[in-house]
Protein backbone atom coordinates (compact mmCIF):
# COMPACT_ATOMS: atom_id res chain seq x y z
CA UNK A 1 0.00 0.00 0.00
CA UNK A 2 1.32 3.43 -1.00
CA UNK A 3 1.52 5.78 1.95
CA UNK A 4 -0.42 9.03 1.49
CA UNK A 5 -0.81 12.19 3.48
CA UNK A 6 -4.25 11.89 5.07
CA UNK A 7 -6.01 15.25 5.64
CA UNK A 8 -8.47 15.65 8.50
CA UNK A 9 -11.73 16.67 6.83
CA UNK A 10 -11.63 18.04 3.28
CA UNK A 11 -14.96 18.93 1.65
CA UNK A 12 -16.54 16.75 -1.01
CA UNK A 13 -16.38 18.57 -4.35
CA UNK A 14 -17.34 16.47 -7.38
CA UNK A 15 -18.72 17.08 -10.86
CA UNK A 16 -22.36 17.17 -9.74
CA UNK A 17 -21.60 20.02 -7.35
CA UNK A 18 -19.49 21.86 -9.92
CA UNK A 19 -22.24 21.55 -12.54
CA UNK A 20 -24.87 22.87 -10.13
CA UNK A 21 -22.72 25.84 -9.16
CA UNK A 22 -22.04 26.60 -12.84
CA UNK A 23 -25.78 26.43 -13.49
CA UNK A 24 -26.30 29.00 -10.74
CA UNK A 25 -23.62 31.29 -12.13
CA UNK A 26 -25.19 31.12 -15.58
CA UNK A 27 -28.67 31.76 -14.19
CA UNK A 28 -27.72 35.25 -13.01
CA UNK A 29 -28.92 34.55 -9.46
CA UNK A 30 -25.76 34.46 -7.39
CA UNK A 31 -27.20 36.07 -4.24
CA UNK A 32 -30.35 34.97 -2.36
CA UNK A 33 -32.76 33.69 -4.97
CA UNK A 34 -34.80 30.67 -6.10
CA UNK A 35 -32.24 28.03 -5.12
CA UNK A 36 -31.95 29.36 -1.58
CA UNK A 37 -35.72 29.24 -1.21
CA UNK A 38 -35.81 25.72 -2.66
CA UNK A 39 -33.06 24.58 -0.29
CA UNK A 40 -35.04 25.97 2.66
CA UNK A 41 -38.13 24.06 1.54
CA UNK A 42 -36.22 20.81 1.15
CA UNK A 43 -34.52 21.17 4.52
CA UNK A 44 -37.94 21.69 6.12
CA UNK A 45 -39.22 18.52 4.47
CA UNK A 46 -36.12 16.57 5.42
CA UNK A 47 -36.26 17.58 9.10
CA UNK A 48 -40.06 17.56 9.34
CA UNK A 49 -40.31 21.15 10.55
CA UNK A 50 -42.79 23.87 9.55
CA UNK A 51 -40.22 26.34 8.22
CA UNK A 52 -36.49 26.88 7.70
CA UNK A 53 -34.40 29.99 7.08
CA UNK A 54 -30.95 29.68 5.51
CA UNK A 55 -28.27 32.12 6.68
CA UNK A 56 -24.58 32.84 6.20
CA UNK A 57 -23.43 30.72 9.17
CA UNK A 58 -24.71 28.75 12.13
CA UNK A 59 -23.23 31.49 14.33
CA UNK A 60 -25.43 34.08 12.64
CA UNK A 61 -28.44 31.80 13.03
CA UNK A 62 -27.90 31.40 16.78
CA UNK A 63 -27.48 35.14 17.28
CA UNK A 64 -30.55 36.02 15.22
CA UNK A 65 -32.70 33.72 17.32
CA UNK A 66 -31.34 35.01 20.62
CA UNK A 67 -32.08 38.56 19.48
CA UNK A 68 -35.53 37.59 18.17
CA UNK A 69 -36.32 36.13 21.60
CA UNK A 70 -35.23 39.39 23.25
CA UNK A 71 -32.12 38.10 25.03
CA UNK A 72 -30.05 41.01 26.30
CA UNK A 73 -28.26 42.59 29.28
CA UNK A 74 -29.19 41.01 32.61
CA UNK A 75 -30.23 37.73 30.99
CA UNK A 76 -28.51 34.36 31.29
CA UNK A 77 -28.09 31.62 28.70
CA UNK A 78 -27.00 28.15 29.81
CA UNK A 79 -24.62 26.21 27.56
CA UNK A 80 -21.92 23.56 27.92
CA UNK A 81 -18.33 24.43 28.73
CA UNK A 82 -17.38 21.84 26.10
CA UNK A 83 -18.23 23.55 22.82
CA UNK A 84 -16.78 25.80 20.15
CA UNK A 85 -16.54 29.50 21.03
CA UNK A 86 -19.37 30.48 18.67
CA UNK A 87 -21.98 29.05 21.05
CA UNK A 88 -20.94 31.45 23.80
CA UNK A 89 -19.76 34.36 21.66
CA UNK A 90 -23.27 35.01 20.36
CA UNK A 91 -24.55 35.32 23.93
CA UNK A 92 -21.93 37.96 24.67
CA UNK A 93 -22.78 39.79 21.43
CA UNK A 94 -26.32 40.12 22.75
CA UNK A 95 -25.09 41.58 26.03
CA UNK A 96 -26.21 38.57 28.06
CA UNK A 97 -24.20 36.30 30.35
CA UNK A 98 -23.14 32.77 29.28
CA UNK A 99 -23.63 30.33 32.14
CA UNK A 100 -21.29 27.43 31.46
CA UNK A 101 -22.07 23.97 32.81
CA UNK A 102 -20.26 20.65 32.76
CA UNK A 103 -20.96 17.79 30.37
CA UNK A 104 -21.40 14.05 30.63
CA UNK A 105 -19.20 11.19 29.53
CA UNK A 106 -20.81 11.37 26.07
CA UNK A 107 -19.51 14.99 25.68
CA UNK A 108 -23.05 16.43 25.73
CA UNK A 109 -24.53 18.86 28.25
CA UNK A 110 -25.33 17.45 31.71
CA UNK A 111 -28.99 17.79 32.67
CA UNK A 112 -28.22 17.78 36.39
CA UNK A 113 -25.74 20.64 35.90
CA UNK A 114 -28.29 22.56 33.82
CA UNK A 115 -30.83 22.23 36.62
CA UNK A 116 -28.33 23.57 39.18
CA UNK A 117 -27.62 26.58 36.95
CA UNK A 118 -31.23 27.69 36.46
CA UNK A 119 -32.23 31.11 37.77
CA UNK A 120 -35.00 33.69 37.20
CA UNK A 121 -32.59 35.32 34.74
CA UNK A 122 -32.35 32.20 32.54
CA UNK A 123 -33.95 32.87 29.17
CA UNK A 124 -32.42 30.18 26.92
CA UNK A 125 -30.65 26.82 27.13
CA UNK A 126 -28.34 25.97 24.23
CA UNK A 127 -27.60 22.23 24.15
CA UNK A 128 -24.81 21.26 21.71
CA UNK A 129 -24.97 17.98 19.77
CA UNK A 130 -21.23 17.33 19.99
CA UNK A 131 -19.86 15.22 17.09
CA UNK A 132 -23.41 14.67 15.83
CA UNK A 133 -24.85 12.76 18.81
CA UNK A 134 -28.14 14.36 19.95
CA UNK A 135 -28.50 15.56 23.51
CA UNK A 136 -31.22 14.22 25.82
CA UNK A 137 -33.96 16.48 24.51
CA UNK A 138 -36.90 14.84 26.28
CA UNK A 139 -35.22 15.53 29.61
CA UNK A 140 -34.52 19.14 28.63
CA UNK A 141 -38.13 19.69 27.54
CA UNK A 142 -39.42 18.10 30.73
CA UNK A 143 -37.17 20.40 32.74
CA UNK A 144 -38.19 23.69 31.12
CA UNK A 145 -41.87 22.70 31.21
CA UNK A 146 -41.82 21.71 34.87
CA UNK A 147 -44.26 23.85 36.83
CA UNK A 148 -41.70 25.17 39.31
CA UNK A 149 -39.27 26.12 36.53
CA UNK A 150 -41.99 27.86 34.52
CA UNK A 151 -43.10 29.68 37.67
CA UNK A 152 -39.83 31.60 38.08
CA UNK A 153 -39.45 32.41 34.37
CA UNK A 154 -39.63 36.19 33.92
CA UNK A 155 -40.91 37.16 30.47
CA UNK A 156 -39.69 40.54 29.23
CA UNK A 157 -40.80 40.49 25.58
CA UNK A 158 -43.87 39.46 23.59
CA UNK A 159 -42.02 36.39 22.28
CA UNK A 160 -41.03 35.31 25.79
CA UNK A 161 -44.58 35.90 27.02
CA UNK A 162 -45.98 33.75 24.20
CA UNK A 163 -43.62 30.82 24.87
CA UNK A 164 -43.97 31.30 28.62
CA UNK A 165 -40.80 29.45 29.51
CA UNK A 166 -37.08 29.01 28.86
CA UNK A 167 -36.44 28.44 25.17
CA UNK A 168 -34.41 25.44 23.97
CA UNK A 169 -32.18 26.61 21.13
CA UNK A 170 -30.19 23.66 19.81
CA UNK A 171 -26.69 24.17 18.52
CA UNK A 172 -27.13 21.35 16.00
CA UNK A 173 -24.09 22.41 13.97
CA UNK A 174 -22.87 18.79 13.83
CA UNK A 175 -26.10 16.80 13.82
CA UNK A 176 -27.92 17.09 10.49
CA UNK A 177 -29.32 13.62 9.83
CA UNK A 178 -29.09 12.42 13.44
CA UNK A 179 -32.06 10.80 15.21
CA UNK A 180 -33.40 10.86 18.77
CA UNK A 181 -36.37 8.66 19.71
CA UNK A 182 -37.37 8.39 16.04
CA UNK A 183 -37.28 12.16 15.45
CA UNK A 184 -34.73 13.87 13.24
CA UNK A 185 -32.38 16.56 14.47
CA UNK A 186 -33.92 19.88 13.52
CA UNK A 187 -37.20 18.97 15.18
CA UNK A 188 -35.83 18.16 18.63
CA UNK A 189 -35.78 21.68 20.10
CA UNK A 190 -37.88 24.83 19.86
CA UNK A 191 -35.36 26.08 17.32
CA UNK A 192 -32.35 24.22 15.89
CA UNK A 193 -29.43 25.71 14.00
CA UNK A 194 -27.27 23.70 11.58
CA UNK A 195 -23.85 24.55 10.21
CA UNK A 196 -22.82 24.00 6.60
CA UNK A 197 -19.20 25.05 7.07
CA UNK A 198 -16.58 23.40 4.85
CA UNK A 199 -15.79 20.62 7.36
CA UNK A 200 -19.40 19.64 8.04
CA UNK A 201 -21.13 16.52 6.67
CA UNK A 202 -23.20 18.70 4.35
CA UNK A 203 -21.35 21.80 3.26
CA UNK A 204 -22.31 24.92 1.35
CA UNK A 205 -18.73 26.25 1.79
CA UNK A 206 -20.02 28.54 4.54
CA UNK A 207 -23.60 28.75 5.70
CA UNK A 208 -26.20 27.59 8.13
CA UNK A 209 -29.92 27.01 8.60
CA UNK A 210 -32.48 27.84 11.28
CA UNK A 211 -35.18 25.18 11.71
CA UNK A 212 -38.32 26.53 13.37
CA UNK A 213 -40.32 24.15 15.56
CA UNK A 214 -42.03 26.36 18.14
CA UNK A 215 -45.31 25.32 19.78
CA UNK A 216 -48.67 26.96 19.11
CA UNK A 217 -49.63 29.78 18.82
CA UNK A 218 -46.41 30.79 17.01
CA UNK A 219 -46.93 31.44 13.30
CA UNK A 220 -43.95 29.85 11.56
CA UNK A 221 -44.65 31.34 8.15
CA UNK A 222 -44.79 34.80 9.66
CA UNK A 223 -41.60 34.21 11.67
CA UNK A 224 -39.84 32.92 8.55
CA UNK A 225 -40.71 36.12 6.69
CA UNK A 226 -39.49 38.17 9.65
CA UNK A 227 -36.16 36.32 9.67
CA UNK A 228 -35.70 36.81 5.93
CA UNK A 229 -36.00 40.54 6.58
CA UNK A 230 -33.95 40.47 9.80
CA UNK A 231 -31.07 38.70 8.04
CA UNK A 232 -31.02 41.27 5.20
CA UNK A 233 -30.57 44.64 6.96
CA UNK A 234 -34.28 44.79 7.77
CA UNK A 235 -35.04 45.36 4.09
CA UNK A 236 -38.65 44.65 3.21
CA UNK A 237 -37.85 43.10 -0.18
CA UNK A 238 -34.87 40.98 -1.17
CA UNK A 239 -33.30 40.95 -4.65
CA UNK A 240 -35.65 38.22 -5.85
CA UNK A 241 -38.74 40.18 -4.86
CA UNK A 242 -37.37 43.46 -6.25
CA UNK A 243 -36.68 41.81 -9.61
CA UNK A 244 -40.39 41.56 -10.35
CA UNK A 245 -41.67 44.26 -12.67
CA UNK A 246 -42.46 47.50 -10.83
CA UNK A 247 -41.30 46.03 -7.51
CA UNK A 248 -38.15 48.13 -7.04
CA UNK A 249 -39.32 50.08 -4.02
CA UNK A 250 -38.42 48.81 -0.55
CA UNK A 251 -38.41 49.91 3.07
CA UNK A 252 -36.13 49.31 6.06
CA UNK A 253 -38.35 47.86 8.75
CA UNK A 254 -35.69 47.34 11.43
CA UNK A 255 -31.91 47.67 11.89
CA UNK A 256 -31.28 44.11 10.80
CA UNK A 257 -28.16 42.10 10.08
CA UNK A 258 -26.49 40.99 6.83
CA UNK A 259 -26.21 37.21 6.93
CA UNK A 260 -28.38 35.84 4.12
CA UNK A 261 -27.38 32.70 2.22
CA UNK A 262 -26.57 32.96 -1.50
CA UNK A 263 -27.80 30.79 -4.34
CA UNK A 264 -24.21 29.73 -5.01
CA UNK A 265 -24.08 28.25 -1.52
CA UNK A 266 -27.57 26.78 -1.77
CA UNK A 267 -26.75 25.05 -5.06
CA UNK A 268 -24.06 23.00 -3.29
CA UNK A 269 -26.47 22.21 -0.48
CA UNK A 270 -29.21 21.05 -2.84
CA UNK A 271 -26.93 18.45 -4.40
CA UNK A 272 -25.64 17.26 -1.04
CA UNK A 273 -29.07 17.06 0.60
CA UNK A 274 -30.48 14.98 -2.27
CA UNK A 275 -27.88 12.26 -1.68
CA UNK A 276 -27.30 12.79 2.02
CA UNK A 277 -29.08 9.80 3.59
CA UNK A 278 -28.31 7.23 0.90
CA UNK A 279 -24.72 8.23 0.22
CA UNK A 280 -22.99 10.61 2.62
CA UNK A 281 -24.33 9.16 5.87
CA UNK A 282 -23.82 5.59 4.64
CA UNK A 283 -20.17 6.33 3.88
CA UNK A 284 -19.57 8.06 7.20
CA UNK A 285 -21.27 5.28 9.16
CA UNK A 286 -19.03 2.73 7.45
CA UNK A 287 -15.97 4.74 8.48
CA UNK A 288 -17.16 4.92 12.09
CA UNK A 289 -17.81 1.19 12.17
CA UNK A 290 -14.39 0.36 10.73
CA UNK A 291 -12.72 2.50 13.39
CA UNK A 292 -14.81 0.87 16.11
CA UNK A 293 -14.05 -2.65 14.89
CA UNK A 294 -10.32 -1.97 14.64
CA UNK A 295 -10.05 -0.34 18.07
CA UNK A 296 -12.52 -2.30 20.21
CA UNK A 297 -10.85 -4.38 22.87
CA UNK A 298 -7.74 -2.19 23.06
CA UNK A 299 -7.27 -1.30 26.71
CA UNK A 300 -6.21 2.26 25.95
CA UNK A 301 -9.02 3.09 23.51
CA UNK A 302 -12.33 4.51 24.75
CA UNK A 303 -14.68 4.54 21.76
CA UNK A 304 -17.27 7.29 21.22
CA UNK A 305 -20.98 6.63 21.52
CA UNK A 306 -22.57 6.96 18.09
CA UNK A 307 -25.54 4.56 18.15
CA UNK A 308 -27.83 3.60 21.04
CA UNK A 309 -31.40 2.34 21.40
CA UNK A 310 -32.56 5.97 21.50
CA UNK A 311 -29.99 7.86 19.42
CA UNK A 312 -28.28 7.67 16.06
CA UNK A 313 -25.44 10.07 15.39
CA UNK A 314 -24.84 11.93 12.16
CA UNK A 315 -21.34 10.42 12.25
CA UNK A 316 -19.75 13.84 12.10
CA UNK A 317 -16.62 13.38 14.22
CA UNK A 318 -15.04 10.27 15.76
CA UNK A 319 -14.02 11.39 19.25
CA UNK A 320 -11.60 8.77 20.50
CA UNK A 321 -10.27 9.02 24.05
CA UNK A 322 -6.94 7.51 25.08
CA UNK A 323 -7.02 6.11 28.58
CA UNK A 324 -4.17 6.48 31.07
CA UNK A 325 -2.72 9.71 29.67
CA UNK A 326 -2.76 13.40 30.48
CA UNK A 327 -3.12 16.44 28.23
CA UNK A 328 0.62 16.78 27.62
CA UNK A 329 0.98 13.12 26.62
CA UNK A 330 -2.05 13.43 24.31
CA UNK A 331 -0.44 16.42 22.58
CA UNK A 332 2.79 14.47 22.03
CA UNK A 333 0.85 11.55 20.59
CA UNK A 334 -0.89 13.88 18.15
CA UNK A 335 2.47 15.23 17.02
CA UNK A 336 3.79 11.72 16.43
CA UNK A 337 0.69 10.67 14.47
CA UNK A 338 1.07 13.78 12.33
CA UNK A 339 4.63 12.63 11.60
CA UNK A 340 3.13 9.54 9.96
CA UNK A 341 1.31 11.76 7.47
CA UNK A 342 -2.06 11.59 9.25
CA UNK A 343 -3.90 14.74 10.31
CA UNK A 344 -5.92 14.42 13.52
CA UNK A 345 -7.69 17.05 15.61
CA UNK A 346 -9.26 17.77 19.02
CA UNK A 347 -12.95 18.62 19.50
CA UNK A 348 -12.93 21.01 21.44
CA UNK A 349 -10.71 23.05 23.72
CA UNK A 350 -13.22 23.86 26.51
CA UNK A 351 -14.21 27.50 26.77
CA UNK A 352 -12.75 28.09 30.28
CA UNK A 353 -9.30 27.35 28.82
CA UNK A 354 -9.62 30.18 26.28
CA UNK A 355 -8.08 33.52 27.26
CA UNK A 356 -11.25 35.58 26.89
CA UNK A 357 -13.40 33.27 28.98
CA UNK A 358 -10.68 32.57 31.52
CA UNK A 359 -10.33 36.33 31.97
CA UNK A 360 -14.09 36.55 32.52
CA UNK A 361 -13.61 34.37 35.59
CA UNK A 362 -14.49 30.90 34.34
CA UNK A 363 -12.25 28.23 35.94
CA UNK A 364 -11.55 24.92 34.22
CA UNK A 365 -11.54 23.10 37.55
CA UNK A 366 -15.27 23.82 37.82
CA UNK A 367 -15.91 21.56 34.81
CA UNK A 368 -14.03 18.34 35.61
CA UNK A 369 -15.74 16.05 33.10
CA UNK A 370 -15.24 18.54 30.28
CA UNK A 371 -11.54 18.69 31.08
CA UNK A 372 -11.24 14.92 31.46
CA UNK A 373 -12.84 14.40 28.05
CA UNK A 374 -10.71 17.07 26.40
CA UNK A 375 -7.38 15.96 27.88
CA UNK A 376 -7.69 12.47 26.40
CA UNK A 377 -9.52 13.18 23.14
CA UNK A 378 -8.23 12.75 19.59
CA UNK A 379 -10.58 13.21 16.61
CA UNK A 380 -9.78 10.86 13.74
CA UNK A 381 -10.28 11.75 10.05
CA UNK A 382 -13.82 11.20 8.76
CA UNK A 383 -14.78 12.37 5.28
CA UNK A 384 -16.47 11.07 2.14
CA UNK A 385 -13.33 10.35 0.12
CA UNK A 386 -11.49 8.54 2.94
CA UNK A 387 -10.97 5.12 1.33
CA UNK A 388 -10.63 1.87 3.32
CA UNK A 389 -6.90 1.79 2.49
CA UNK A 390 -6.46 5.36 3.70
CA UNK A 391 -8.41 4.58 6.85
CA UNK A 392 -6.18 1.59 7.45
CA UNK A 393 -3.21 3.94 7.29
CA UNK A 394 -4.84 6.11 9.96
CA UNK A 395 -5.47 3.08 12.18
CA UNK A 396 -1.91 1.83 11.71
CA UNK A 397 -0.41 5.19 12.62
CA UNK A 398 -2.66 5.51 15.66
CA UNK A 399 -2.03 2.03 17.01
CA UNK A 400 1.72 2.23 16.44
CA UNK A 401 2.05 5.56 18.23
CA UNK A 402 -0.54 5.05 20.99
CA UNK A 403 0.47 1.42 21.52
CA UNK A 404 4.07 2.45 22.07
CA UNK A 405 3.11 5.31 24.39
CA UNK A 406 0.63 3.31 26.44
Amino acid sequence: MIKKNIPFSPPRIDERIIEEVVDTLRSGWITTGPKTRLFEQRLSSYCGVPATVCVGSATAGLELMLRWYGVGPGDEVILPAYTYAATANVVIHCGAHPVLVDVGNDFNISLSEVEKALSPRTKVIIPVDVAGLPCDYDDLHNLVNRSDVRAFFRAATEEQETLGRIMILADAAHSLGAWYRGIRSGKLADISVFSFHAVKNLTTAEGGAICLNLPAPFDHARLQEYLWIFSLHGQSRDALAKARAGNWKYDILMPGFKCNMTDIQASIGLVELERYDDDMLVRRRDIFQRYAKALEGLSWASLPVFETDLKTSSYHAFLLRLQGIDEEQRDRIIQEITGHGVAVNVHFIPLPMMSWYRNMGYRMEDYPTAYENFSKEISLPVYYDLSPDMQQQVIRALTQVAGKAL
